[in-house]
């Protein structure tokens, strides 16, 4: 069989392979997920069938109990390992080297994912230490970006990126446990003491 064999099309066309096809070659190779609207334009189909595609797709995987997983997540679309296989690939990406934050860098990520968009000062005021270092760290991993300048102070303001949502497999912070149950009963005495 020839290559491109498998796609219909007149003569002298170029084959455009089936939607499923196209969905699972675009997705393959992306690094983010990626909107039913990007996906559905690049493929010049509508979103209602892109959307009932993939979902028919996830489903089809599950089923089967593939090792991977597509899921839709932070808006979009994306193949990810699934949670059985994960040491697996852990054990094969990271041969046996940790690769995990810091408590310091828990404790930031924590204040911007929660406060955000807030400053580097109001950050060091909450944790009680400076931060900068851990900022810079958790900007290069992507965890967190810029979003702009207080427009008070002109202050830079960060705000957590769309890779900290895929990676806690949230679509928003919104979907951010309540904090409530984790504060202390008497926060109003603390936060006297403090000042």
């Amino acid at each position: 069989m020839e290559p491109g064999a498998l796609f219909d099309a007149p003569e002298g066309a170029a084959a455009e392979p089936p939607l499923r096809a196209g969905l699972e070659a675009i997705l393959l190779v992306v690094d983010e997920p990626v909107p039913e609207v990007t996906l559905a334009q690049i493929l010049e189909r509508p979103r209602d069938e892109v959307a009932a595609t993939l979902r028919e797709l996830a489903a089809e995987y599950t089923e089967q109990a593939r090792g991977f997983d597509l899921r839709e997540i932070a808006g979009g679309w994306r193949f990810y390992t699934r949670d059985v296989c994960a040491p697996l690939v852990e054990r094969f990406v990271r041969d046996g080297q940790a690769a995990r934050l810091t408590q310091a860098a828990l404790e930031t990520l924590a204040v911007i994912a929660y406060r955000q968009p807030v400053n580097r000062a109001r950050i060091s005021a909450i944790r009680g230490v400076n931060s900068d270092g851990v900022i810079r760290t958790l900007t290069m991993r992507g965890l967190i970006e810029e979003a702009g300048h207080d427009p008070e102070h002109q202050a830079v303001l960060y705000r957590t990126t769309t890779y900290f949502l895929e990676r806690l497999g949230l679509n928003t912070v919104d979907e951010l446990p309540e904090l409530a149950p984790y504060l202390p009963d008497d926060l109003e005495g603390i936060e006297e003491l403090q000042q």
